[in-house]
Protein backbone atom coordinates (compact mmCIF):
# COMPACT_ATOMS: atom_id res chain seq x y z
CA UNK A 1 0.00 0.00 0.00
CA UNK A 2 1.94 3.19 -1.33
CA UNK A 3 1.42 6.23 1.23
CA UNK A 4 -1.56 7.52 -1.49
CA UNK A 5 -4.17 4.90 0.14
CA UNK A 6 -2.29 4.31 3.17
CA UNK A 7 -3.48 7.22 6.11
CA UNK A 8 -0.82 7.26 8.04
CA UNK A 9 1.69 7.12 4.69
CA UNK A 10 -0.20 10.19 3.53
CA UNK A 11 0.48 12.18 7.31
CA UNK A 12 4.57 11.23 7.22
CA UNK A 13 4.87 12.34 3.59
CA UNK A 14 2.61 15.77 4.44
CA UNK A 15 5.20 16.09 6.93
CA UNK A 16 8.05 15.63 4.46
CA UNK A 17 6.76 18.14 2.13
CA UNK A 18 6.59 21.16 4.65
CA UNK A 19 9.92 20.26 5.73
CA UNK A 20 10.97 20.64 2.32
CA UNK A 21 8.83 23.93 1.95
CA UNK A 22 10.05 25.65 5.25
CA UNK A 23 13.93 24.69 4.09
CA UNK A 24 13.67 25.97 0.80
CA UNK A 25 11.56 29.48 1.92
CA UNK A 26 14.47 29.46 4.67
CA UNK A 27 17.54 28.81 1.85
CA UNK A 28 15.93 31.64 -0.34
CA UNK A 29 15.42 34.08 3.04
CA UNK A 30 19.08 33.73 3.99
CA UNK A 31 20.30 34.23 0.41
CA UNK A 32 18.23 37.14 -0.12
CA UNK A 33 19.80 38.55 3.20
CA UNK A 34 23.44 37.51 2.49
CA UNK A 35 23.30 39.28 -1.18
CA UNK A 36 21.78 42.46 -0.13
CA UNK A 37 24.66 42.34 3.11
CA UNK A 38 26.89 41.84 0.25
CA UNK A 39 25.83 44.44 -2.28
CA UNK A 40 26.01 47.06 0.70
CA UNK A 41 29.42 46.64 1.09
CA UNK A 42 29.95 45.58 4.81
CA UNK A 43 29.47 41.72 4.29
CA UNK A 44 32.81 41.29 5.71
CA UNK A 45 32.43 43.33 9.11
CA UNK A 46 29.32 41.16 9.49
CA UNK A 47 30.55 37.72 8.72
CA UNK A 48 33.55 38.50 10.97
CA UNK A 49 32.33 40.04 14.46
CA UNK A 50 28.39 39.91 14.25
CA UNK A 51 27.83 41.28 17.61
CA UNK A 52 29.33 43.97 17.08
CA UNK A 53 27.68 45.12 14.18
CA UNK A 54 24.48 44.88 16.02
CA UNK A 55 26.37 46.67 19.14
CA UNK A 56 26.80 49.90 16.52
CA UNK A 57 22.91 50.12 15.78
CA UNK A 58 21.90 53.01 17.59
CA UNK A 59 19.62 52.28 21.09
CA UNK A 60 16.70 53.66 19.55
CA UNK A 61 16.33 52.13 16.90
CA UNK A 62 17.04 48.77 17.64
CA UNK A 63 14.00 49.65 20.51
CA UNK A 64 12.03 50.17 17.72
CA UNK A 65 12.81 47.31 15.41
CA UNK A 66 12.72 44.66 18.87
CA UNK A 67 9.41 46.60 19.70
CA UNK A 68 8.02 46.33 15.89
CA UNK A 69 8.83 42.50 16.42
CA UNK A 70 7.36 41.85 19.13
CA UNK A 71 3.97 43.65 17.82
CA UNK A 72 4.69 41.63 14.42
CA UNK A 73 4.71 38.62 16.54
CA UNK A 74 1.70 38.99 18.41
CA UNK A 75 -0.22 39.62 15.38
CA UNK A 76 1.37 36.40 13.93
CA UNK A 77 0.13 34.59 17.06
CA UNK A 78 -3.23 35.67 16.79
CA UNK A 79 -3.28 35.21 13.03
CA UNK A 80 -2.04 31.86 13.56
CA UNK A 81 -4.44 30.45 16.80
CA UNK A 82 -7.37 32.48 15.14
CA UNK A 83 -7.17 30.24 11.96
CA UNK A 84 -6.45 27.16 13.20
CA UNK A 85 -9.03 27.14 15.41
CA UNK A 86 -11.39 27.81 13.13
CA UNK A 87 -10.25 24.79 10.43
CA UNK A 88 -10.04 22.68 13.84
CA UNK A 89 -13.64 23.50 14.48
CA UNK A 90 -14.76 23.17 10.94
CA UNK A 91 -13.40 19.38 10.58
CA UNK A 92 -14.57 18.24 14.05
CA UNK A 93 -18.30 19.45 13.20
CA UNK A 94 -17.84 17.83 9.44
CA UNK A 95 -16.39 14.78 10.66
CA UNK A 96 -15.26 13.80 14.36
CA UNK A 97 -15.08 15.66 17.44
CA UNK A 98 -11.90 13.56 18.44
CA UNK A 99 -10.21 16.08 15.77
CA UNK A 100 -9.60 18.38 18.39
CA UNK A 101 -7.90 16.27 21.04
CA UNK A 102 -5.61 15.29 18.33
CA UNK A 103 -5.15 18.02 16.67
CA UNK A 104 -4.34 19.63 20.86
CA UNK A 105 -1.79 16.72 21.35
CA UNK A 106 0.05 16.59 18.07
CA UNK A 107 3.51 17.46 18.55
CA UNK A 108 4.56 19.43 15.78
CA UNK A 109 1.50 21.68 16.93
CA UNK A 110 2.58 22.13 20.49
CA UNK A 111 6.18 22.90 18.91
CA UNK A 112 5.30 25.79 17.01
CA UNK A 113 2.85 27.56 19.04
CA UNK A 114 5.13 27.48 21.93
CA UNK A 115 7.87 29.06 19.54
CA UNK A 116 5.00 31.41 18.68
CA UNK A 117 4.37 32.87 22.71
CA UNK A 118 8.27 32.16 23.27
CA UNK A 119 9.36 34.46 20.24
CA UNK A 120 6.68 36.91 21.69
CA UNK A 121 6.92 37.30 24.61
CA UNK A 122 11.14 37.27 24.25
CA UNK A 123 10.62 40.11 21.66
CA UNK A 124 8.76 42.19 24.06
CA UNK A 125 11.57 41.70 27.17
CA UNK A 126 14.16 42.62 24.89
CA UNK A 127 12.11 45.54 23.63
CA UNK A 128 11.99 46.45 27.29
CA UNK A 129 15.49 46.03 28.38
CA UNK A 130 16.72 48.40 25.16
CA UNK A 131 13.92 51.70 26.11
CA UNK A 132 16.21 54.40 26.31
CA UNK A 133 14.06 55.73 28.82
CA UNK A 134 15.42 53.21 31.04
CA UNK A 135 17.81 54.04 33.28
CA UNK A 136 21.36 51.96 32.85
CA UNK A 137 20.10 50.06 29.77
CA UNK A 138 22.34 49.17 26.90
CA UNK A 139 21.94 47.18 23.76
CA UNK A 140 21.56 43.61 24.33
CA UNK A 141 23.45 42.33 21.03
CA UNK A 142 22.87 38.81 21.68
CA UNK A 143 18.91 39.54 22.72
CA UNK A 144 18.95 41.82 19.13
CA UNK A 145 20.04 39.14 17.09
CA UNK A 146 18.18 36.22 18.92
CA UNK A 147 14.90 38.29 18.42
CA UNK A 148 15.27 39.22 14.92
CA UNK A 149 16.10 35.71 14.28
CA UNK A 150 13.11 34.16 15.84
CA UNK A 151 10.75 36.79 14.11
CA UNK A 152 12.61 35.45 10.82
CA UNK A 153 11.83 31.44 11.96
CA UNK A 154 8.15 33.14 12.85
CA UNK A 155 7.64 34.25 9.05
CA UNK A 156 8.99 31.78 7.57
CA UNK A 157 7.35 28.76 9.31
CA UNK A 158 4.16 30.25 9.37
CA UNK A 159 3.14 28.94 5.46
CA UNK A 160 4.71 25.82 6.03
CA UNK A 161 2.97 24.99 9.45
CA UNK A 162 -0.68 25.82 7.79
CA UNK A 163 0.06 22.97 4.94
CA UNK A 164 0.49 20.90 8.19
CA UNK A 165 -2.79 22.06 9.36
CA UNK A 166 -4.56 21.18 6.31
CA UNK A 167 -2.99 18.37 5.55
CA UNK A 168 -3.69 16.85 9.57
CA UNK A 169 -6.81 17.71 9.03
CA UNK A 170 -7.67 16.16 6.32
CA UNK A 171 -9.91 13.28 6.88
CA UNK A 172 -7.77 10.30 5.75
CA UNK A 173 -5.55 11.98 8.17
CA UNK A 174 -7.52 11.50 11.22
CA UNK A 175 -8.79 8.31 10.03
CA UNK A 176 -5.08 7.01 10.07
CA UNK A 177 -4.42 8.58 13.29
CA UNK A 178 -7.36 7.08 14.83
CA UNK A 179 -6.09 3.69 13.26
CA UNK A 180 -3.10 4.28 14.98
CA UNK A 181 -4.11 5.41 18.23
CA UNK A 182 -6.52 1.92 18.25
CA UNK A 183 -3.71 -0.42 17.16
CA UNK A 184 -1.51 1.39 19.72
CA UNK A 185 -3.80 0.75 22.76
CA UNK A 186 -3.48 -2.95 22.37
CA UNK A 187 0.54 -2.81 21.68
CA UNK A 188 1.51 -0.94 24.62
CA UNK A 189 -0.99 -2.52 27.41
CA UNK A 190 -0.05 -4.25 30.11
CA UNK A 191 -2.08 -5.69 33.48
CA UNK A 192 -2.72 -2.72 34.69
CA UNK A 193 -4.08 -0.63 32.01
CA UNK A 194 -6.31 -3.36 30.28
CA UNK A 195 -9.64 -1.62 30.73
CA UNK A 196 -8.57 1.86 29.50
CA UNK A 197 -6.37 -0.08 26.35
CA UNK A 198 -10.45 -1.64 26.34
CA UNK A 199 -11.64 1.73 26.15
CA UNK A 200 -9.76 3.48 23.72
CA UNK A 201 -10.15 0.36 21.50
CA UNK A 202 -13.92 0.67 21.27
CA UNK A 203 -13.91 4.65 21.16
CA UNK A 204 -11.31 4.46 18.23
CA UNK A 205 -13.73 1.78 16.74
CA UNK A 206 -16.87 4.01 17.17
CA UNK A 207 -14.98 6.75 15.77
CA UNK A 208 -14.48 5.19 12.58
CA UNK A 209 -17.81 4.48 12.01
CA UNK A 210 -19.32 7.88 12.78
CA UNK A 211 -16.89 9.14 10.07
CA UNK A 212 -17.91 6.67 7.95
CA UNK A 213 -21.54 7.23 8.23
CA UNK A 214 -21.07 11.20 8.07
CA UNK A 215 -19.16 10.51 5.19
CA UNK A 216 -21.66 8.93 3.43
CA UNK A 217 -24.41 11.10 4.21
CA UNK A 218 -22.20 13.79 2.61
CA UNK A 219 -21.10 11.59 -0.23
CA UNK A 220 -17.75 11.85 0.57
CA UNK A 221 -16.89 8.49 -0.74
CA UNK A 222 -12.70 8.60 -0.20
CA UNK A 223 -13.27 9.09 3.47
CA UNK A 224 -15.82 6.84 3.71
CA UNK A 225 -14.06 3.69 2.17
CA UNK A 226 -10.79 4.61 4.23
CA UNK A 227 -12.60 4.73 7.26
CA UNK A 228 -14.05 1.37 6.56
CA UNK A 229 -10.64 0.16 5.51
CA UNK A 230 -9.10 1.43 8.58
CA UNK A 231 -11.48 -1.28 10.51
CA UNK A 232 -10.33 -3.90 8.48
CA UNK A 233 -6.56 -2.90 9.08
CA UNK A 234 -7.33 -3.08 13.09
CA UNK A 235 -8.86 -6.59 12.50
CA UNK A 236 -6.00 -8.13 10.54
CA UNK A 237 -3.14 -6.29 12.85
CA UNK A 238 -4.95 -7.48 15.55
CA UNK A 239 -5.12 -11.35 14.58
CA UNK A 240 -1.43 -11.46 13.59
CA UNK A 241 -0.66 -10.38 17.15
CA UNK A 242 -3.76 -12.40 19.02
CA UNK A 243 -0.86 -15.10 19.78
CA UNK A 244 1.30 -12.27 21.82
CA UNK A 245 -1.90 -10.91 23.02
CA UNK A 246 -2.47 -14.52 24.48
CA UNK A 247 0.73 -15.09 25.99
CA UNK A 248 0.92 -11.79 28.06
CA UNK A 249 -2.71 -11.75 29.34
CA UNK A 250 -5.98 -13.55 29.29
CA UNK A 251 -7.57 -10.46 31.14
CA UNK A 252 -7.53 -9.20 27.35
CA UNK A 253 -10.35 -11.46 26.17
CA UNK A 254 -12.73 -10.81 29.33
CA UNK A 255 -16.27 -9.47 28.20
CA UNK A 256 -16.61 -7.38 31.13
CA UNK A 257 -16.58 -3.67 32.21
CA UNK A 258 -16.74 -1.55 29.40
CA UNK A 259 -17.00 -3.86 26.97
CA UNK A 260 -19.75 -5.04 28.73
CA UNK A 261 -21.41 -2.46 28.99
CA UNK A 262 -20.72 -0.70 25.13
CA UNK A 263 -23.67 -0.46 23.06
CA UNK A 264 -22.85 -3.20 21.02
CA UNK A 265 -22.49 -5.61 23.93
CA UNK A 266 -25.13 -4.43 26.22
CA UNK A 267 -28.24 -5.91 24.49
CA UNK A 268 -26.47 -9.32 23.89
CA UNK A 269 -27.59 -11.55 26.46
CA UNK A 270 -24.94 -13.39 28.86
CA UNK A 271 -24.74 -17.11 27.47
CA UNK A 272 -24.18 -15.17 24.04
CA UNK A 273 -21.13 -12.97 26.28
CA UNK A 274 -19.72 -16.11 27.19
CA UNK A 275 -19.68 -17.54 24.18
CA UNK A 276 -17.98 -14.95 22.65
CA UNK A 277 -15.57 -14.58 25.66
CA UNK A 278 -14.75 -18.33 25.30
CA UNK A 279 -13.87 -17.32 21.59
CA UNK A 280 -11.85 -14.75 22.13
CA UNK A 281 -13.92 -12.71 19.69
CA UNK A 282 -15.17 -9.59 21.23
CA UNK A 283 -12.78 -7.30 19.11
CA UNK A 284 -13.74 -8.74 15.46
CA UNK A 285 -17.79 -8.50 16.73
CA UNK A 286 -17.10 -4.72 17.82
CA UNK A 287 -15.73 -4.04 14.58
CA UNK A 288 -18.32 -6.91 12.37
CA UNK A 289 -21.51 -4.84 14.21
CA UNK A 290 -20.17 -1.38 12.79
CA UNK A 291 -20.00 -3.04 9.30
CA UNK A 292 -23.51 -4.65 9.58
CA UNK A 293 -25.05 -0.77 10.88
CA UNK A 294 -23.09 0.49 8.26
CA UNK A 295 -24.93 -1.45 5.61
CA UNK A 296 -28.03 -1.53 7.47
CA UNK A 297 -28.36 2.38 6.88
CA UNK A 298 -27.05 2.50 3.51
CA UNK A 299 -28.76 2.90 0.71
CA UNK A 300 -29.12 2.48 -3.42
CA UNK A 301 -27.07 5.66 -3.71
CA UNK A 302 -24.00 4.03 -1.59
CA UNK A 303 -23.69 0.66 -3.06
CA UNK A 304 -19.63 0.89 -2.79
CA UNK A 305 -20.25 1.21 1.28
CA UNK A 306 -21.78 -2.65 0.91
CA UNK A 307 -19.49 -3.95 -1.93
CA UNK A 308 -16.42 -2.79 0.41
CA UNK A 309 -17.42 -4.27 3.32
CA UNK A 310 -18.40 -7.59 2.07
CA UNK A 311 -15.12 -7.82 0.13
CA UNK A 312 -13.29 -7.04 3.54
CA UNK A 313 -16.17 -9.08 5.24
CA UNK A 314 -14.64 -12.25 3.33
CA UNK A 315 -11.20 -10.91 3.71
CA UNK A 316 -11.11 -11.30 7.50
CA UNK A 317 -12.68 -15.05 7.38
CA UNK A 318 -9.71 -15.89 4.74
CA UNK A 319 -7.35 -14.35 6.85
CA UNK A 320 -8.09 -15.68 9.93
CA UNK A 321 -6.97 -19.49 9.21
CA UNK A 322 -3.36 -18.27 9.26
CA UNK A 323 -3.81 -17.20 12.81
CA UNK A 324 -6.48 -19.15 14.47
CA UNK A 325 -6.93 -23.04 15.01
CA UNK A 326 -10.68 -22.55 15.80
CA UNK A 327 -13.17 -21.57 12.27
CA UNK A 328 -15.48 -19.51 15.32
CA UNK A 329 -14.33 -16.48 13.38
CA UNK A 330 -15.07 -18.04 9.64
CA UNK A 331 -18.55 -18.99 11.01
CA UNK A 332 -19.37 -15.62 12.52
CA UNK A 333 -18.41 -13.30 8.89
CA UNK A 334 -20.81 -15.87 7.31
CA UNK A 335 -23.44 -14.66 9.86
CA UNK A 336 -22.15 -11.13 9.06
CA UNK A 337 -22.81 -12.18 5.22
CA UNK A 338 -26.51 -13.50 6.06
CA UNK A 339 -26.92 -10.35 8.05
CA UNK A 340 -26.18 -8.01 5.39
CA UNK A 341 -28.37 -10.45 2.62
CA UNK A 342 -30.83 -9.67 4.92
CA UNK A 343 -30.45 -5.92 5.75
CA UNK A 344 -30.16 -5.73 1.36
CA UNK A 345 -33.44 -7.91 1.07
CA UNK A 346 -35.03 -5.17 3.51
CA UNK A 347 -33.90 -2.44 1.46
CA UNK A 348 -35.70 -3.70 -1.71
CA UNK A 349 -31.99 -3.38 -3.01
CA UNK A 350 -31.50 -6.67 -5.16
CA UNK A 351 -28.14 -4.78 -6.83
CA UNK A 352 -26.29 -4.40 -3.71
CA UNK A 353 -27.82 -8.24 -2.64
CA UNK A 354 -26.05 -9.33 -6.42
CA UNK A 355 -22.62 -8.57 -5.21
CA UNK A 356 -22.68 -9.24 -2.05
CA UNK A 357 -23.52 -12.55 -3.18
CA UNK A 358 -20.77 -12.78 -5.50
CA UNK A 359 -18.21 -12.11 -2.93
CA UNK A 360 -19.85 -14.70 -0.18
CA UNK A 361 -19.76 -17.29 -3.47
CA UNK A 362 -15.93 -16.00 -3.80
CA UNK A 363 -15.30 -16.78 -0.13
CA UNK A 364 -16.98 -20.14 -0.47
CA UNK A 365 -14.70 -20.72 -3.45
CA UNK A 366 -11.34 -19.76 -1.27
CA UNK A 367 -12.37 -22.19 1.46
CA UNK A 368 -13.34 -24.91 -1.09
CA UNK A 369 -9.26 -24.37 -2.29
CA UNK A 370 -7.81 -24.48 1.36
CA UNK A 371 -9.99 -27.92 2.16
CA UNK A 372 -13.28 -26.34 4.00
CA UNK A 373 -15.84 -28.32 2.19
CA UNK A 374 -18.48 -28.73 4.95
CA UNK A 375 -18.47 -24.77 5.54
CA UNK A 376 -19.29 -24.43 1.78
CA UNK A 377 -21.96 -26.36 1.97
CA UNK A 378 -23.24 -24.62 4.60
CA UNK A 379 -22.66 -21.44 2.80
CA UNK A 380 -24.33 -22.82 -0.67
CA UNK A 381 -27.10 -23.75 1.52
CA UNK A 382 -27.85 -20.17 3.05
CA UNK A 383 -27.22 -18.48 -0.59
CA UNK A 384 -30.38 -20.87 -1.44
CA UNK A 385 -32.18 -19.05 1.06
CA UNK A 386 -31.24 -15.76 0.81
CA UNK A 387 -32.32 -16.35 -2.58
CA UNK A 388 -35.61 -17.71 -2.28
CA UNK A 389 -36.35 -14.82 0.37
CA UNK A 390 -35.18 -12.17 -1.71
CA UNK A 391 -37.92 -14.02 -4.09
CA UNK A 392 -40.80 -13.97 -1.96
CA UNK A 393 -39.88 -10.23 -0.69
CA UNK A 394 -40.47 -8.86 -4.37
CA UNK A 395 -36.31 -9.37 -5.57
CA UNK A 396 -36.80 -11.99 -8.12
CA UNK A 397 -33.57 -11.53 -9.44
CA UNK A 398 -31.95 -12.46 -6.30
CA UNK A 399 -33.38 -16.19 -6.75
CA UNK A 400 -31.68 -16.35 -10.52
CA UNK A 401 -28.10 -14.75 -8.98
CA UNK A 402 -28.53 -17.72 -6.32
CA UNK A 403 -29.27 -20.42 -9.08
CA UNK A 404 -26.15 -19.02 -10.88
CA UNK A 405 -23.79 -19.33 -7.76
CA UNK A 406 -24.44 -22.68 -6.67
CA UNK A 407 -24.16 -23.86 -9.82
CA UNK A 408 -20.59 -22.59 -9.81
CA UNK A 409 -19.80 -23.88 -6.46
CA UNK A 410 -20.65 -27.17 -7.92
CA UNK A 411 -19.24 -26.51 -10.91
CA UNK A 412 -16.00 -26.08 -9.28
CA UNK A 413 -16.49 -29.54 -6.86
CA UNK A 414 -16.48 -31.04 -10.03
CA UNK A 415 -12.63 -29.81 -10.92
CA UNK A 416 -12.29 -30.92 -7.24
CA UNK A 417 -13.94 -34.11 -7.05
CA UNK A 418 -15.58 -33.26 -3.88
CA UNK A 419 -18.40 -35.24 -1.85
CA UNK A 420 -20.77 -32.37 -1.39
CA UNK A 421 -21.31 -32.38 -5.16
CA UNK A 422 -24.88 -34.18 -4.34
CA UNK A 423 -25.59 -31.99 -1.70
CA UNK A 424 -24.98 -28.39 -3.84
CA UNK A 425 -27.14 -30.48 -6.61
CA UNK A 426 -30.20 -30.92 -4.56
CA UNK A 427 -29.80 -27.51 -3.55
CA UNK A 428 -29.77 -26.17 -7.13
CA UNK A 429 -33.25 -28.30 -8.20
CA UNK A 430 -34.73 -27.03 -4.98
CA UNK A 431 -34.48 -23.48 -6.24
CA UNK A 432 -37.20 -23.55 -8.82
CA UNK A 433 -39.93 -24.93 -6.26
CA UNK A 434 -41.48 -21.58 -5.35
CA UNK A 435 -41.07 -20.10 -8.61
CA UNK A 436 -44.86 -20.74 -10.22
CA UNK A 437 -46.67 -17.62 -11.13
CA UNK A 438 -47.01 -16.65 -15.04
CA UNK A 439 -45.28 -13.56 -14.43
CA UNK A 440 -42.32 -14.96 -12.39
CA UNK A 441 -41.22 -16.81 -15.59
CA UNK A 442 -38.29 -14.44 -15.91
CA UNK A 443 -37.29 -15.75 -12.85
CA UNK A 444 -37.76 -18.97 -13.79
CA UNK A 445 -35.96 -19.44 -16.90
CA UNK A 446 -32.84 -17.75 -15.03
CA UNK A 447 -32.77 -20.74 -12.67
CA UNK A 448 -33.82 -23.48 -15.37
CA UNK A 449 -31.11 -21.55 -17.30
CA UNK A 450 -28.11 -21.90 -14.42
CA UNK A 451 -29.37 -25.87 -14.27
CA UNK A 452 -29.00 -26.40 -17.66
CA UNK A 453 -25.35 -25.10 -18.20
CA UNK A 454 -24.27 -26.84 -14.82
CA UNK A 455 -25.76 -29.93 -16.65
CA UNK A 456 -23.72 -29.55 -19.64
CA UNK A 457 -20.42 -28.97 -17.57
CA UNK A 458 -21.35 -32.43 -15.98
CA UNK A 459 -21.50 -33.84 -19.42
CA UNK A 460 -18.37 -32.34 -20.45
CA UNK A 461 -16.86 -33.85 -17.09
CA UNK A 462 -18.22 -37.18 -18.12
CA UNK A 463 -20.79 -37.08 -15.07
CA UNK A 464 -23.39 -38.12 -17.16
CA UNK A 465 -25.11 -39.43 -14.10
CA UNK A 466 -25.98 -36.01 -12.38
CA UNK A 467 -26.42 -34.53 -15.71
CA UNK A 468 -29.42 -36.56 -16.48
CA UNK A 469 -30.98 -36.08 -12.70
CA UNK A 470 -31.09 -32.35 -13.89
CA UNK A 471 -32.52 -33.73 -17.06
CA UNK A 472 -35.37 -35.52 -15.52
CA UNK A 473 -36.19 -32.24 -13.53
CA UNK A 474 -36.36 -30.00 -16.67
CA UNK A 475 -39.04 -32.57 -18.29
CA UNK A 476 -41.59 -31.05 -16.04
CA UNK A 477 -41.58 -27.82 -17.96
CA UNK A 478 -43.35 -26.20 -20.76
CA UNK A 479 -41.83 -27.72 -23.74
CA UNK A 480 -41.80 -24.21 -25.37
CA UNK A 481 -39.78 -22.83 -22.26
CA UNK A 482 -37.78 -25.31 -22.80
CA UNK A 483 -37.01 -24.92 -26.73
CA UNK A 484 -36.64 -20.76 -25.55
CA UNK A 485 -34.08 -22.01 -23.29
CA UNK A 486 -31.84 -23.98 -24.98
CA UNK A 487 -32.16 -21.48 -28.12
CA UNK A 488 -30.79 -18.56 -26.22
CA UNK A 489 -27.90 -20.43 -24.72
CA UNK A 490 -26.91 -21.86 -28.22
CA UNK A 491 -27.03 -18.16 -29.80
CA UNK A 492 -25.65 -15.74 -26.89
CA UNK A 493 -22.16 -15.18 -27.93
CA UNK A 494 -21.43 -12.46 -25.59
CA UNK A 495 -19.21 -13.46 -22.70
CA UNK A 496 -19.41 -10.17 -20.60
CA UNK A 497 -22.88 -8.49 -19.53
CA UNK A 498 -23.25 -5.57 -22.14
CA UNK A 499 -23.78 -3.29 -19.28
CA UNK A 500 -21.04 -2.18 -17.09
CA UNK A 501 -20.93 -4.14 -13.50
CA UNK A 502 -18.16 -5.28 -11.24
CA UNK A 503 -19.36 -8.73 -11.93
CA UNK A 504 -18.64 -8.78 -15.82
CA UNK A 505 -20.84 -11.44 -16.40
CA UNK A 506 -23.71 -12.83 -18.78
CA UNK A 507 -25.72 -15.45 -17.14
CA UNK A 508 -26.45 -16.09 -20.53
CA UNK A 509 -23.44 -17.56 -22.13
CA UNK A 510 -22.27 -20.90 -22.43
CA UNK A 511 -18.97 -21.99 -23.58
CA UNK A 512 -18.46 -23.04 -27.16
CA UNK A 513 -17.08 -26.30 -26.03
CA UNK A 514 -20.05 -26.57 -23.54
CA UNK A 515 -22.59 -25.85 -26.00
CA UNK A 516 -21.90 -29.34 -28.01
CA UNK A 517 -23.92 -30.88 -25.44
CA UNK A 518 -26.95 -29.01 -25.87
CA UNK A 519 -28.38 -31.28 -28.22
CA UNK A 520 -28.07 -34.26 -26.22
CA UNK A 521 -29.22 -32.79 -23.16
CA UNK A 522 -32.61 -31.74 -25.23
CA UNK A 523 -33.05 -35.14 -25.95
CA UNK A 524 -32.52 -36.39 -22.57
CA UNK A 525 -35.50 -33.78 -21.79
CA UNK A 526 -37.92 -35.54 -24.10
CA UNK A 527 -37.37 -38.63 -23.18
CA UNK A 528 -39.92 -40.30 -21.33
Amino acid sequence: MNSDENPVGTQVSAIYKAGITLTAILLITFTLIFLTVLLQGNFSSILSNPLRWFSALDPSIAFEIVTTAAELLAAVLAIAITVVAIIVELAANRYSHRITSLFVREPINIIVMSFFVIATVFSVWIAITLDANVEGATVLNAGLFASLLMVTVSLVVLLPYFAFVMSFLSPVSVIGKIQASALHSMYRMDISSIASSKSKLLNAVDELQDIARRSSELSDRAVEMASINALLNIILDYQKSIAQIEENTQEWFDVEGVVENDPDFVSINETSLEHIQANKIWVEIKILRQYLDLISDSNPGSRDTSYLIAINTKRIAIESLNFRPKLELVFLCIRCFNSYLRATINNKDARTGYYIMNQYRMLAEELLEKGESKIVGTIAHYIQFYGLLGFTQGLPFLLEVAAEDVAQLKGDCIQRDEPLLDDLLNLLLELDQEVKKEYQEDSLLGVRRAQLKLAARLMDSGDEIHATRICDDLKSEKPGRLEQLFASLKSENRKEYWEFTDRGVNFGYLPENLKTHLDALARKTREQ
